[in-house]
């Protein structure tokens, strides 16, 4: 860690990942940078260099849950190439890989918990049994957890392993498709309360939803198919009472797709999406209404 002196005081800053910290002449490191140092040059750049760090790390963070979410094939060339990058090793490291084959059909026998990815050597995961190996491919899939079989005795590898994942994956919650349903609706999370619809659009923003035509919406990829999942949370004034409607899946072209054609994917996401949203609802009114 470099040390950079301040234009005031023999004082001396630098930047510990994202955190800027300082000492002062005597050398001694204080709690935080003084009130009289906010303004000096060199602080304020190692706040605008801590301020974009931050932003990358969520933007790396971002784009790894969706090649999670939307099935997407990543080349190993690309992994490659942002490897060296901290906030971008930080997102993909010991997420679970497979192989891809030509015909884009996963390897999920051949899937481990990536550790490397190498221009020359390819990708380094250690497997289910614990070997470290490199997977000879061009491209691999960072499957959901809803497409992993056995997920549970994973889970606990995972544990013994000490994995820690920054994009959740192995303990993203998923949810499963009833075998028999019916329709085009899913009214699981339907008839939830806000006192005011902006808290509930509010909601959905800040989880990295986006909000259209009084629906949050999850958009979605599920075997090469865009997807859209939509939960209704009302079109009212913002500062009105609303309730949550039901929860949906089009396509591409708008149409509603009936509940028994959603795929695993698509399904676990957008109920996941509807259990998020609807947990912020006025649970206390409800308990009273049974009384």
């Amino acid at each position: 860690m470099g040390w950079i002196e301040t234009e005031s005081g023999g004082y001396t800053v630098a930047l510990d990942g994202t955190a800027v910290l300082c000492r002062n002449a005597a050398g001694r490191q204080l709690k935080q940078v003084p009130p009289k140092l906010r303004d000096d040059a060199v602080v304020v750049r190692l706040r605008q260099l801590s301020e974009w760090l931050d932003r990358h790390e969520r933007e790396c963070a971002e784009q790894v849950d969706a090649w999670l979410v939307r099935s997407l094939p990543v080349p190993v060339a690309l992994l490659a190439r942002v490897w060296p990058d901290a906030a971008w090793q930080s997102a993909l490291r010991d997420l679970v890989v497979a192989p891809l084959g030509a015909d884009g059909t996963a390897g999920m026998e051949s899937a481990g918990f990536l550790r490397d990815a190498d221009a020359d050597r390819g990708v380094g995961i250690v497997d289910l049994d614990g070997d470290s190996v490199r997977l000879a491919c061009e491209s691999v899939l960072i499957p959901h957890p809803v497409l992993l079989e056995d997920l549970d005795d994973l889970r606990e590898f995972a544990v013994e392993l000490g994995v820690e994942q920054r994009v959740q994956q192995l303990f993203r919650e998923v949810w499963r498709r009833p075998a028999e349903v019916t329709g085009h609706e899913w009214q699981a999370y339907a008839k939830g309360k806000f006192e005011q619809l902006r808290h509930a659009t509010a909601r959905a923003v800040t989880m990295g939803y986006r909000v259209r035509g009084g629906q949050a919406l999850c958009p979605l990829v599920e075997d090469g198919r865009s997807l859209e999942a939509a939960y209704w949370l009302g079109a009212d004034y913002p500062d009105a009472e609303a309730h949550t409607g039901a929860l949906e899946w089009r396509d591409q072209d708008g149409r509603r797709l009936p509940l028994a054609e959603v795929g695993p994917v698509a399904w676990s996401e957008g109920e996941r999406m509807a259990a998020l949203l609807y947990a912020g609802r006025v649970v206390v009114a409800e308990e009273e209404a049974l009384r």
